[in-house]
């Protein structure tokens, strides 16, 4: 049980950082679905909350001998590039780049983490953004993920903005920034170049706490200016592109995780069509592009999805 002092002492500080009314609902939406197998969320079903079923998938890879191989390939992070081209895009903005990265829940496989930050010291990119699920597990101790996250974001450029995730409990929020993330909890952030600006807005968990609200992110972005949304999920595709945004990053999927040879999901825990499960895609006027990841869940295996970061180049049309 934790200390009711840091208890209040938490709460206290997220009232002053979000506000008494989204501080108070994210924390009793948590404890309402806390470890919840059915009924929550978009989906009915959530595989990530049945806890006895994950030991149950590690043996059978084990007995079928492919334990060992899910484990290398969930090692292998690949570095991935996007070109993005659009009209509206600020000349001063032609090549700015992203790097993306999703999914860590770097406390399921340290030498994936290990990899990862290998990979990130000798990238090149403009500013870093971090689409949630820090944590492995979908509730209790959350100190092994922000430890984590810590060591990774020392390895990471600044400016680095990120969202939370299905796993992650908002009670991460400070310790999250104080490693050097700027959290955007249905926010927004100019990014300048001289007189010419993009926006880049945040929102939070829209999948299982559904406590996303678009037009609150995006009620400072002029009419006209080139816009980038983070989300964990993509599934709110529609609403994003309605809203009027450019650019929407998100994560969530997996790919699947263990897929069928040709990367062919056997489930992406998303109500979307299957063609927005992983890379890149387009929805009206707006680009998306829905990363793989770079850790695991469940179990630390994968199978015909390599696990990815990427960097979104972006250029005038």
């Amino acid at each position: 049980m934790q200390d009711p002092l840091k208890q209040t002492q938490l709460l206290a500080s997220l009232e002053q950082r979000l506000g008494r009314l989204h501080a108070r609902q994210r924390l009793g939406i948590e404890a309402d679905h806390e470890a919840q197998v059915f009924g929550q969320g978009l989906n009915f079903f959530h595989l990530e909350n049945w806890y006895s079923i994950h030991s149950v998938i590690r043996n059978v890879l084990k007995l079928c001998g492919l334990y060992g191989r899910g484990r290398r390939n969930a090692e292998r992070i690949v570095v991935n590039i996007n070109e993005i081209r659009s009209a509206r895009l600020p000349a001063q903005f032609d090549g700015f780049t992203i790097l993306h990265i999703s999914d860590t829940h770097v406390d399921m496989n340290q030498r994936a983490m290990a990899r990862l930050a290998e990979l990130v010291g000798g990238l090149q990119y403009d500013v870093c953004v971090l689409t949630g699920d820090f944590r492995g597990r979908t509730f209790g101790p959350f100190e092994p993920a922000l430890k984590g996250m810590a060591r990774l974001t020392a390895h990471l450029k600044p400016p680095v903005f990120g969202v939370l995730g299905n796993h992650d409990t908002i009670q991460m929020l400070p310790g999250l920034e104080a490693s050097g993330i700027r959290m955007l909890q249905n926010e927004c952030e100019a990014i300048r170049r001289g007189e010419a600006a993009i926006y880049l807005a945040g929102i939070d968990d829209a999948h299982y706490f559904r406590v996303d609200n678009i037009e609150k992110a995006a009620s400072d972005i002029p009419d006209d200016a080139f816009s980038i949304l983070l989300s964990h999920t993509p599934e709110i595709y529609r609403q994003a592109a309605h809203a009027g945004f450019d650019l929407l990053l998100s994560g969530h999927t997996h790919g699947g995780q263990i897929c069928l040879p040709g990367s062919i999901p056997i489930t992406l825990d998303s109500v979307l069509p299957r063609r927005f499960g992983s890379g890149a895609w387009r929805y009206g006027d707006m680009d998306g592009y829905t990363s793989v990841g770079c850790g695991s869940s469940v179990v630390p295996v994968r199978f015909n999805c390599p696990p990815e970061i990427t960097l979104h180049r972006l250029s005038r049309a």
